[in-house]
């Protein structure tokens, strides 16, 4: 059994904006371990890429990790902040959500690296694709050269902006050296990209979805990290430079050993790529375990759902079975305390008006599942009936139609005038 070089502990992450609290991740745990690819699956809007982002420490304004701990297996630091944060150490393992923010950002990239879901929109059109990888492979070598407990106060004192303007004058006093860019060429021809050196030296525009893409990769493996957070790697790309950036990212993984996350929409990549798999929806995971739990064996009925949405290439004439309904809002206001998926479940009962917990299948196994038909048979609690949440939403809004209905009514009278 490999080790766990994550463990996610009740993650939640907020937004908070003018229309109120979103609940974006709600109370997220799972394990990812060395050298495998753990995929994380769902519709738009369940929550995986801020999942994601959550992870690497970037969720920006007005978004807020307000919950969870996130365990990362690394002995060297766990020895460096022993002795001042006693309370986030536990053997190898360091609580990232208990240290600074120093610290954090020191592991970004050298432990932990993303590949972010637009290329087009991640790389800066004014620079070269050779010079942005080459900025990352000199961030992640001048950080390699420093203790972690020194980088946050000499970050800005090594390159200020009298730095950036000397650099124009004096090449020798440039941010990017020459083994960077070196780097960056060999970055460029890891990942595929042919005359490398001859593109390395052009703009974000003139390279192909695809090549953009493979080039974000480079970019994400400029500090050689353990854990790569791989965020819908294959969005926007046609079938045939799908499978080739999907071939590369399994190359990667072989040739390293490195951890890749996974993030997708697409069941067909999960099958392809994946050791374990976590299914999102309306920020939880509802269901988590090995491919063979969640493809054959699955209980979660959203998971069944979503295997029911994919072209079955076997049969002739047949039809998709969608998943009715949509996700949920996650504005907090909105979300009953009760099984997310309930209203579009075509086994919802009456246990699911109260939250499920999250139940292993097995006692001893990895399968583990947010929902009541893990101990319960469908039938055993009453089920129930097909109009109830319909029922339940208009009897909600009766009082706010009833003081429309009488606003409607004095704007009419000769007293309340023309409402137009």
């Amino acid at each position: 059994m490999r080790e766990d070089v994550l463990r996610v502990e009740g993650l939640s992450t907020r937004f908070f904006t003018g229309e109120g609290q979103v609940n974006a991740v709600e109370n997220v745990s799972f394990d990812v371990r060395e050298g495998e690819v753990f995929g994380i699956v769902g519709e738009s809007g369940s929550g995986k890429s801020v999942t994601g982002l959550s992870l690497v420490d970037l969720v920006g304004s007005p978004g807020e990790i307000t919950d969870g701990e996130l365990w990362y297996r690394d002995a060297e630091l766990a020895d460096e902040v022993r002795e001042e944060f006693p309370d986030v150490v536990d053997g190898e393992y360091v609580d990232l959500r208990g240290v600074p923010e120093s610290v954090r950002t020191s592991l970004r990239g050298t432990s932990l690296s993303m590949i972010f879901q637009d290329p087009e929109s991640s790389f800066n059109p004014s620079l070269t694709v050779g010079e942005q990888i080459a900025e990352a492979v000199e961030v992640q070598q001048r950080a390699s050269s420093r203790p972690r407990s020194t980088r946050a106060r000499t970050d800005g004192e090594e390159y200020s902006l009298g730095s950036l303007v000397l650099s124009f004058a004096l090449p020798s006093r440039r941010y990017v050296s020459e083994e960077s860019r070196e780097r960056a060429i060999e970055l460029l021809e890891l990942v595929g990209i042919p005359d490398p050196v001859e593109r390395a030296d052009e703009y974000p525009h003139e390279y192909s979805g695809g090549m953009l893409q493979r080039a974000m990769i480079a970019q994400a493996l400029a500090g050689e990290p353990d854990v790569l957070v791989a965020d819908e790697p294959t969005t926007a790309l046609d079938v045939t430079i799908q499978a080739q950036v999907l071939d590369l990212l399994s190359e990667l993984q072989a040739e390293t050993g490195m951890t890749i996350l996974l993030i997708t929409h697409n069941l067909g990549v999960i099958a392809r790529m994946c050791d374990r798999v976590g299914v999102m929806y309306g920020g939880e995971i509802v269901e988590r375990g090995t491919l063979e739990d969640v493809f054959r064996d699955n209980v979660h009925p959203y998971t069944e759902g979503l295997l029911g949405s994919v072209p079955d290439l076997e049969s002739v004439g047949g039809s998709l079975d969608p998943v009715p309904g949509n996700v949920p809002s996650l504005l907090d206001h909105e979300m009953e305390d009760r099984c997310y998926f309930a209203d579009r479940c075509p086994k919802a009962m009456e246990a699911c008006l109260e939250r499920p917990p999250d139940t292993r299948v097995e006692a001893d196994g990895d399968h583990v599942v947010k929902c009541v038909l893990t101990d319960l048979e469908y039938g055993e609690s009453p089920p129930l009936p097909d109009d109830h949440f319909e029922t339940e939403g208009a009897d909600a809004s009766d009082g706010g139609s009833n003081e429309s209905a009488d606003a409607s009514d004095k704007s009419a009278s000769p007293d309340g005038g023309d409402s137009r």
